[in-house]
């Protein structure tokens, strides 16, 4: 398909309605009346090849290229690394974390400090996350009920409580270009009846996230069901009657074979409204973001390159690299030969090898910029073969080459 030049597609929200309004089981909520003001993020869809989609999404903060990966800030800074050497890495968007940081530094401080962009030195744009994953990480410490989450500090044991008001809320104070509307996150393995209750209280949290003010930050709604299409495709109808800014997959990656995981994305995905970015949420290798872009996913973030890079796992053009293995110790080579970072450009894959073994923390930050750089260059790829619709060819190649294909992982 040639490219679709000049298609603009600026979102717009109502104003927020008092919470409360009415809605029943014949439509969808009566609470978008009124008068529609324009959204500080636009989004425009440059090309297509296939379902894989090549497009733009602007933000206070700049213009992101998609399909984008975020690299993930949890605690506003990207471990291992500084602001500045991220920076230098080129990612047009980060993610950071409602939970983590209203528990520290606090909301309150961080809005004193200029927020999340001044408090770091970012000059890009940030999605946060609205939290609710991390409360369902601590299924333990937290009790969920309709008015929203009670639950304890990881850090100090003290209670606290989350709704989907107070996350908007706190987002938009973190001043993030998007946030996230406030969702349960159910579990893999629970039952049909569960996960279906789970989606229900999604959809009615989604919308007190959507009537809540939030400033300049756009909000993207999240889609839940499991593994079961049925409840995915209701899903997606409740939550796209909503006026969201975008929408997000989430609830995958949780536990489920990858098989089931690849299944529910590729049918869930093309159900997405087709004019606003699509979000898939914590996924994954780089295989998942291959599978994610034919889907028609837009956007992806995953703690895997920055957390494999701490445990000494490089992704390279060639399949993964495991740098403490003994084969390294006098390898005067580069991790990456046809790799263009600043670690494949300085050391060898000995120097890794003994920072690693020896636990300098320079270990940690040599991996993340290159494991951050593999990521960050594979999805310009993709976004050039998107372009030059060569998609699939790129991805059959990408496979061949580190494989993937053939079921190794490792080199």
């Amino acid at each position: 398909m040639p490219p679709l030049t000049g298609l603009t597609m600026p979102l717009t929200r109502p104003r927020p309605q008092p919470y409360g309004c009415g809605y029943n089981d014949s439509g969808p909520p009566a609470l978008y009346g009124g008068q529609l003001e324009m959204s500080d993020l636009k989004f425009q869809l440059v090309a297509t090849d296939g379902t894989a989609r090549r497009g733009e999404i602007t933000t206070p903060h700049g213009t992101i290229q998609t399909p984008v990966f975020m690299p993930v800030g949890t605690l506003a800074a990207v471990k291992a690394i500084t602001s500045d050497q991220l920076a230098m890495l080129g990612p047009e968007i980060i993610l950071c974390n409602t939970y983590h940081l209203m528990l520290r530094p606090g909301i309150d401080l961080l809005e004193q400090l200029g927020g999340v962009h001044e408090f770091m030195g970012w000059k890009g744009a940030l999605l946060s996350d609205s939290g609710g994953f991390q409360l369902f990480s601590l299924a333990s410490i937290r009790k969920i009920r309709e008015e929203g989450v009670d639950f304890q500090s990881h850090i100090d044991g003290a209670r606290y409580f989350l709704s989907p008001e107070k996350s908007v809320e706190i987002q938009s104070r973190m001043g993030v270009d998007i946030a996230m509307a406030f969702d349960e996150c159910p579990a893999y393995g629970l039952s049909r009846e569960a996960i279906e209750r789970s989606l229900e209280l999604t959809h009615r949290w989604a919308i007190r996230s959507h009537q809540t003010p939030r400033g300049q930050s756009a909000l993207f709604g999240i889609v839940q069901g499991g593994v079961h299409h049925d409840l995915r495709r209701r899903s997606v109808e409740q939550i796209a009657a909503i006026p969201f800014d975008g929408f997000a997959i989430g609830g995958l990656s949780v536990g489920e074979p990858k098989n089931e995981m690849i299944k529910t994305l590729s049918f869930t995905a093309p159900l997405l409204p087709p004019d606003k970015p699509r979000y898939l949420m914590g996924v994954g290798t780089p295989e998942d973001l291959l599978a994610g872009v034919e889907a028609g996913i837009d956007m992806f973030d995953c703690v895997m390159p920055t957390r494999n890079a701490r445990n000494g796992t490089l992704f390279t053009s060639e399949g993964r690299v495991g740098i403490k293995n003994a084969r390294y110790r006098d390898d005067k080579g580069p991790l990456d030969p046809a790799c263009g970072c600043p670690t494949c450009q300085t050391v060898s894959r000995a120097y890794l090898r003994h920072l690693y073994v020896s636990g300098e923390m320079a270990a940690a930050t040599y991996n993340t910029i290159h494991n951050l750089w593999f990521y960050l260059d594979l999805m310009k790829g993709i976004r050039q073969a998107v372009a030059s619709n060569s998609f699939r060819t790129f991805r059959e190649t990408f496979l061949a080459r580190t494989g993937q294909s053939a079921g190794t992982s490792s080199v």
